[in-house]
Formats: C-alpha cells, structure tokens, sequence
C-alpha cells in the first residue's frame, strides 16, 4: 500500500473516531460499544507507530472526547494566570535565586524563604468569590481569559460552594489544580489517554452531568484578585485555605537555602511512586507576599516563582537519519531521526541535535546507538554516542551550506561581543522568501503567545500551505471557507468553528502583534518596550518610511541587536506590504502604560551610578508601573536624570548641559509619592 492509500485510510478512522467521540461525550449517546470504540483506537495508535508520517490534531493520541464548541462564554482574568519558568537543576536554582537578590538589591547573605509546593499535573481553574459564594469558575485559557466552566467546576466535591468563615476575603479569586487520582484514574482509563487529559476533557464538558461522573480532584495552590484578605505570606495563605475548607497539597513546605531546596526535591521524587496523583516537579514561591509585590512578572512568567522539575529522563536508541529543520528566523537546526523509543511515557521519535558545532563535538553519525534525554516540557536531545556499537557503516553527517528549502546561501553571523561566529548557521532570506521559513512564521503568527488563534495549530497551517490557502499572515483572513468545507476531515462545524476563532482575534494588543511578526530578536518583552514607545500601529509603520531606527536607542532594553533586526524586517518590502494589509484587516489597540494617570505621567528618566535599597531593575519597574518612560541615552527628551552612588560624571555634564533635571534618589522617590 503507498502511502497516499495508507494516509486516506488513517483519515478514515480519525473521521470514524471522532463521530464517535461526539456521539459519547458530546451528546452523552454512545453508539458502538467500548470494545469496538478500542479496537478502533489501538488501530489509529498502531498505523502512527508504524508510518512515523502520520499526524493529525483529531488523533486519540494528540485529542481526547470531543472538543466542545461555542458552549463556553470567554472571560477575562482580572489577574493573568500566568505560567512559570523551568528549572531542571542546581545551576538553574543559583541564578533564580540571584536574579531575586539582584533585583531587590539585596547581597548574598541574604535569605530567600520559599514556599516549596509539588507540581501536579493537572489542569488549572480559577474560582471566583463574592461574599463567600462561588460564583464563576474558569478554565487557564491562554492566560489572559479562560472559559466560563462554573457549572463543571461546582460538580467537585472538594470546591466549597460557600464559606462562612468570618475572615474570608469579601471577593477572592482562589486557584488550584483539577485532577484525577492515579487509583480513580484506573477505572475509567480505557476511555482516556492519560489522567491530566481526562481531567481535562471532563470540565470541558457542555453537560455537567457528565463531568459529573468523573471523580474529579481540586486542589488549593494560590489566589488571583483578592479584597479584604490580611496575610503577609504563602504559606501563611495555604494555612488559610485548609481552613476554609479547601483542601491543600499534603507535602507542602516553607524552605531557605538552594541546598536544602535540592534535598527537598530529591526526598519527593523518590516518593513519586507512592503519592496518590501525579506531580512533575515542585514549585517555589518566594514566601514573602511584599517582596512578591516588588518582584512582579516579566513578560509571561512572575519572577518570584519558578517549576523545579523533576530529573531528566533518558533512553538509548539509534539514528535512522539527521534532517534539517528551518525556524522562523531562518536558523537551520539538525534534528536526528530516531527508532521510536519510550521515554517517561512519552514515544519520542526526533531529537534534537541543536547545531553542527554540537554533531562535530560529540561526532554524532548516522546510523549510531545513542543515549537520549528528554527532560519535563524540553525538546528531546542527544546527549552521547556509544561508540563501542558504532558500526562501519555509520555515516558522517554533511551540514548543507545552502538551505534546503529555497538554495540560498547559509551563514554564521559574526558575534561583536565574543569577536566569534555564531554557532547556529541561517539562511540568508528570513522574510517569507523562503518556504520553510514562511511556514514556521505563519505558525508564529498563530501561535499561543501571539494572535492564539483557536483550532489554528501547526498542523493545520503546513496543511493550507500544501493547498496554497495561506502564504502570508493576511491570508488568514481572507481565507475562502467555501474551499476548505469540502476538504477532506472539514464540515460545516469545524470551518464554522474555524471562522469564528479568526474572526474574534481580529483585535488585538500592539504589544502581541509585534510579538506575532517573528522579528528576530524581538521577544514578548521586546516588543513590549518598542509598543509602549511607539504607542500605536501607524507609528510602527512609519518606520518604514522615516527609517529613524536609531530613535529605537532611546528606549531603555533595546540595543544594537535589537535595533538591527528591526531595520533588517523593515527593509524587506514584503514584510511592508504584509503590515499594510493586517491594518485593513485588524484592530491594533494602542499601548497604554500599567498605571495611565501615575504621579510620572509624560515624564522620561534615566538612571546611573548605584541606588540605596533598590535595584536598577526595580527602579525602573516603579516607573513605568507609575506612567513614567525609560530612556537609554540623556538627549533633549529627557526630563529627569536620577542619580545614585557613583554616577557616571559624564553623563551628568551633558544634561546640565541640556537643562536636563539632575536629582537624588530621596527627590525622586517623592516624585512617587504625590497622589497626582
């Protein structure tokens, strides 16, 4: 059987499966029996094993029940549930925790104390009270908004549904974790892949009665908004919310010192194994809630927290060949194609061989036996070679000097600041010029972080490349549905679906939509900086007609690097002609400041030499946090120069030279102070 036959039949049963996921999750009427429903199950997993070529988002391995659609009215969170950095090592721990030392502006000898608190892996609600009644329950969602699940969430017998103790906060967003038991989990784990997806196709149920029927756990962690609440710590908090008569995670603790953070984390995973629901990590808060306060986020993470996962997992497998990936950014990573292996649980068939450097140094072949680590959420990788099983026939691999997708020239940029090429080799066209390319910024585009378009995967994107529905950004909104109706796996549901997710991301933050245009260099924290600076679309695409680049230096975190790839995407006419139409397309809401109408407003600062107490960083973030705008250089749109111990002399000459303000660290903080 060739494989288009192969690939029609797979479809086939993807299409079979998932009328019958319909029928049994979202209409609650089974109509083949669970014997038959497996049969039909192993016989997808089975082909996907046996042709590595197949994939689909409907899988039973990629998907569980039936999504439902439209049933769950979207919400805002009033404060985002934001997900966490990953630490996987004592390495990682040391520079969390310097990292805190140095934005509070505090030595070494310092103590951090830290809730230390088990990771489950479960799905993330957030519950909402008013007066001491539940009144809504959200999903994570994307961080920003969640769906509407109350009444999903009210059928957990472990969510109170009202509290009456007297020093309840009179409105709190109190979070945690739903999941399932590993013993609960062993009843019904012929319908679901796994325990975390059976949580999770459960409260996504349209009819609670359903989700009803799953013994569904929740646990207390953290809280969002909250009014009326007088507790200074975490774990004071926790203490709190077992009082309340939530339940908390049993092996919680409050801890000082990296050292004992390490013994902590391996005593727990050595009882993984006996813990009733599955955990993947431990996650540590600073205790402290003012020192939370002061810390605050980055651009999708909080400083003050971070996921210590558990160790790695590794398995020995072969390399059955070494294919060339192409990023958005045009970088060309060797991945290595490996005899499917299972790796704490996962069936891993790629690894990444990060770059040719890396293939030279560990002289990785093809054909080789190697050792392979997969660790938490990272891309599987190749840690060594066994080169006593290395055969005559193991072939070295030739890294292409022209890519592979379009023919173009690959280079090594040349770092200025270690005076060394790059290790990682690009193809020169970064724009859509290139296929490979276009593709994977078209998945950028789409992605969570950017316009998170629902339903609009990866999958789906390389899939309307090959039929030439989408080859730039704005062809997601003119896609012509009539088309794609009659596609094969497509209905009248699932391209109504489709249209809705497009056209309801149709407005969007300037910030995101920055972020979406995979600039290089430009992450969400960059493109943050250049959108409170430009404040507007049109003012982003003005600079490809003023070419005032070096404007972009007065904004304090924007360097040269930065600056270059900005004027690198504006010099490529295509990228012009994609922002001119996403702007009849789409609403780019201007940037506004955290605080609009703080005791800074219109006023810009920079700082230098050492403040007293405070760190640069979190001087800085009390600015922007109070509507005043940092600056990197002191020229004529400088108001204030904000001077501490061992300023920089010449620094000071050119802005009395300006009639900039000079002032003290105390004059500054007043400024803070006023009320208007």
């Amino acid at each position: 059987m060739n494989n288009d036959l192969i690939k029609k039949d797979y479809l086939k049963k993807i299409k079979i499966i998932q009328k019958y996921n319909k029928y049994y999750y979202d209409k609650d009427k089974p109509i083949i029996t669970d014997q038959k429903f497996d049969l039909l199950k192993k016989e997808i997993i089975d082909l996907e094993n046996t042709y590595l070529f197949l994939k689909n988002d409907q899988s039973p391995t990629e998907s569980v029940g039936f999504k439902p659609s439209k049933n769950f009215k979207k919400i805002k969170h009033k404060v985002p549930m934001l997900s966490l950095g990953n630490a996987f090592n004592e390495e990682d721990l040391i520079n969390f925790e310097k990292k805190i030392l140095n934005f509070l502006s505090l030595n070494t000898s310092n103590s951090i104390e830290y809730s230390a608190e088990p990771k489950i892996d479960g799905i993330s609600a957030s519950l909402i009270y008013e007066n001491g009644k539940l009144i809504r329950g959200l999903s994570r969602g994307d961080g920003k908004e969640g769906e509407d699940i109350t009444k999903n969430l009210k059928t957990i017998k472990d969510i109170p549904q009202f509290i009456n103790a007297k020093n309840f906060p009179s409105t709190i967003d109190v979070r945690g974790e739903v999941f399932i038991q590993n013993n609960d989990f062993e009843k019904i784990k012929n319908k679901f892949a796994n325990p975390r997806n059976a949580a999770s196709g459960s409260l996504r149920q349209k009819d609670p009665e359903i989700t009803k029927k799953i013994p569904l756990k929740f646990i207390a962690y953290t809280h969002g908004f909250e009014k009326g609440m007088s507790i200074n710590t975490q774990s004071d908090f926790l203490k709190h919310l077992k009082l309340w008569g939530f339940k908390i995670n049993p092996f919680n603790k409050t801890i000082t010192g990296v050292n004992n953070l390490i013994s902590n984390h391996e005593n727990l995973e050595e009882k993984r194994k006996e813990i009733k629901f599955d955990i993947d990590g431990i996650v540590y808060k600073v205790n402290d809630f003012k020192l939370q306060k002061r810390l605050g986020f980055a651009a999708n993470a909080p400083r003050w927290a971070i996921a210590h996962k558990f160790s790695a997992h590794n398995s020995i497998s072969q390399i059955l060949n070494i294919e060339i990936q192409i990023g958005r950014t045009g970088a060309l990573t060797p991945v290595a194609k490996i005899k499917p292996v299972n790796i704490g649980g996962v069936i891993v068939s790629n690894a990444t061989l990060h770059n040719e450097d890396e293939i030279n140094r560990k002289d990785i072949r093809v054909g080789d036996v190697v050792k392979v680590e997969r660790a938490g959420d990272v891309i599987p990788h190749v840690i060594s070679v066994d080169l006593k099983k290395r055969t005559k026939s193991a072939l070295k691999f030739i890294f292409p000097k022209n890519c592979p997708s379009c023919g173009s020239k690959t280079i090594k940029d040349f770092n200025e600041i270690t005076k060394k090429k790059n290790v990682v080799r690009r193809c020169i066209r970064e724009g859509y010029e290139c296929e490979k390319v276009a593709i994977e910024k078209i998945k950028h585009f789409v992605s969570k972080e950017a316009f998170n378009i629902d339903g609009f995967g990866k999958k789906i994107v390389e899939n309307f490349w090959e039929l030439n529905l989408v080859r730039l950004p704005q062809d997601i909104f003119n896609l012509d549905y009539k088309k794609i109706k009659v596609l094969e796996g497509w209905g009248d549901l699932s391209v109504s679906n489709l249209k809705f997710s497009i056209e309801e991301k149709k407005n969007i933050s300037l910030e995101r939509f920055i972020y979406s245009l995979g600039i290089r260099h430009i992450g969400q924290e960059n493109a943050k900086l250049l959108a409170r600076h430009l404040k507007s679309l049109d003012n982003f695409i003005k600079l490809s007609i003023s070419k005032k680049f070096n404007d972009l230096s007065n904004i304090d975190g924007i360097g040269e690097t930065q600056i270059k790839s900005v004027r690198i995407f504006f010099f490529n006419q295509t990228n012009v002609k994609v922002l001119y139409e996403l702007k009849k397309k789409l609403t780019v809401t201007n940037a506004s400041h955290v605080n609009e109408n703080g005791p800074l407003k219109n006023k810009t600062f920079m700082l230098t030499g050492k403040l007293e107490g405070i760190s640069r960083a979190e001087a800085k973030f009390l600015i922007e946090k109070n509507s005043g705008k940092i600056i990197s250089n002191v020229n004529k749109k400088l108001d204030f120069l904000i001077i501490g111990e061992k300023p920089t002399i010449k620094k000071i000459s050119i802005a009395k030279e300006l009639n900039v303000n000079v002032i003290n660290q105390d004059e500054w903080i007043k400024m803070l102070n006023k009320t208007s």
